[in-house]
């Protein structure tokens, strides 16, 4: 059985396994998600973006193809090096962990599908909201598109199998001490895997106090990707404008 001892996040999201597994995702969603949110934002035309944790790219090069300048960061070093390939003048992918200050400031930061509360270190995600409040010019606004963790507990799939590229990905699912937890394993080539994502269940109120202690201002919360009112029982994401 193979099994990464590095922090599961930097393994798994570097592996190519991870980007087979969720290869379906709606890209045409993801693009009308970008359309309504920079139109709400009222981002400047040639406005700087930075997509914090932006994986291969997809958020980063829809954005650059409406009008932005666009920075996408991100830990995994295979997935900047795929996105790379998409770069010109007005858009650029670089390794960084988003604990840190990126050093610049933009418009908008955009951390978006769930990219927060997997740290091991729980510090790290008040020093995530930090950073990116240390990332904004004067009139930019922050973005953290999480899913609702109380929709998501609530409607639980606690095991089903994917299969995708024909290798069946065995997915496990649980709440325990605080974070929503999916065992994922797999053979492949003869190869036994087995990886885990380790989300913390923030709510909205938890939102609020880490918001609260990084001194930033939240402004608006809504429940999808079309900017719908959030519903606690109801909204598969929980989209945060804040400031």
């Amino acid at each position: 059985m193979k099994k990464n001892d590095k922090k599961w996040y930097a393994s798994w999201f570097d592996s190519p396994f991870y980007h087979i597994l969720y290869k379906d995702r709606d890209h045409n969603e993801a693009e009308q998600f970008m359309s309504n949110l920079t139109e709400y934002l009222n981002v400047p035309e040639n406005g700087k973006i930075l997509d914090l944790a932006c994986g291969k790219g997809r958020h980063a090069v829809y954005l650059n193809a409406i009008g932005y300048d666009v920075i996408g960061a991100d830990l995994s070093e295979n997935s900047i090096s795929h996105a790379k390939q998409f770069e010109n003048n007005t858009l650029h992918f670089k390794v960084h962990n988003m604990c840190e200050p990126f050093g610049e400031t933009f418009d908008a930061v955009f951390n978006l599908f769930t990219s927060f509360g997997y740290f091991e270190n729980e510090a790290d995600n008040l020093a995530t909201i930090k950073a990116i409040k240390a990332n904004l010019n004067d009139s930019g606004f922050g973005v953290i598109d999480f899913m609702n963790t109380d929709y998501v507990i609530e409607n639980l799939v606690n095991e089903d199998v994917k299969t995708v590229d024909g290798i069946d990905f065995l997915q496990q699912r649980r709440v325990e001490n605080g974070y929503i937890i999916k065992d994922i394993s797999f053979s492949f080539e003869g190869e036994d895997y087995q990886f885990q994502e380790r989300v913390k269940s923030f709510s909205l109120s938890d939102f609020k106090a880490l918001f609260e202690q990084a001194g930033v201002y939240l402004l608006d919360v809504f429940g999808d990707y079309k900017l719908s009112k959030f519903d606690k029982s109801t909204s598969q994401r929980l989209v945060m404008i804040f400031k």
